[in-house]
C-alpha cells in the first residue's frame, strides 16, 4: 500500500502538496491543516506512550497504540477528498468507521467506571502520563475544530469528526485513570491566587 524509497521529492518546494486522490493543493489549505494536526496528535500520543507501559498492566500502552494506528487511518481519510466518489477510486479508499468510534466509547466507559465524579475542573498535570494525555487532548481538540471547519466547506466522511470528538474525551478520562483513577488529579481552585 505504501512504498517510500525516496523521502524528499522537491514537489512541494513551491508550497503545494498532493492529496490522496492526486490533486495538488496549497500546503496551508484547511484540509492539509486538519490532517496535519491529526499527525501532530499522533506525535503527542507517541510521547505519552513513553510513560504508559506500566499503567493498567500495559493496557494503556496497547490502547494508545490502537489510537496511533487509528490516527493514521484518519489522516488517510482526511487527505482523500470527495467521499461520495470513493467508488470511482482505482483502489479501496480508507475511511474511519463508526466501529472505531464505538471502540473509543467502550474504552471510555470502562475507564470511567472506576473514577469518582469530579467536583471541580482538572488542571493538566499529576503524573507524567496524565500531563502528556492532556496535551494529546488539547491537540486532538484543535484537530477536531479544523476538521469541523473543513466539513463546513467540503464533504468529509462524518465519522472522522466524530472520532476526534470522542478521542479528546478518551484522553481526558485516560488522564484521570493515569492519575491513580483520579486520586492524583490536580483540581482547579477558582480564584485561589487573587
Amino acid at each position: 500500500m505504501v512504498v517510500l524509497n525516496r523521502i524528499y521529492t522537491r514537489t512541494g518546494d513551491k508550497g503545494a502538496t498532493a492529496l490522496g486522490d492526486g490533486a495538488r493543493v496549497p500546503k496551508q489549505s484547511l484540509r492539509v491543516e486538519a490532517y496535519g494536526t491529526v499527525d501532530e496528535t499522533n506525535a503527542a500520543v507517541g510521547l505519552a506512550r513513553l510513560h504508559a507501559a506500566d499503567v493498567a498492566g500495559g493496557e494503556m500502552d496497547a490502547a494508545l497504540a490502537r489510537i496511533q494506528n487509528d490516527l493514521f487511518d484518519l489522516g488517510a481519510d482526511l487527505c482523500r477528498p470527495n467521499p461520495d466518489k470513493d467508488g470511482e477510486a482505482k483502489y479501496p479508499v480508507l475511511r474511519v468507521t463508526q466501529a472505531q468510534v464505538d471502540r473509543l466509547e467502550a474504552e471510555i466507559d470502562a475507564m470511567n467506571a472506576d473514577l469518582a465524579p469530579l467536583r471541580s475542573f482538572v488542571l493538566p498535570g499529576g503524573s507524567a502520563l496524565a500531563a502528556h494525555l492532556h496535551l494529546c487532548r488539547t491537540v486532538s481538540r484543535r484537530a477536531e475544530r479544523l476538521t469541523v471547519a473543513l466539513a463546513a466547506e467540503e464533504a468529509i466522511n462524518p465519522p472522522s469528526a466524530t472520532y476526534l470528538n470522542r478521542l479528546s474525551d478518551w484522553f481526558f478520562v485516560a488522564s484521570r485513570a493515569a492519575n491513580g483513577n483520579g486520586a492524583g488529579d490536580v483540581l482547579w481552585v477558582p480564584g485561589a491566587n487573587r
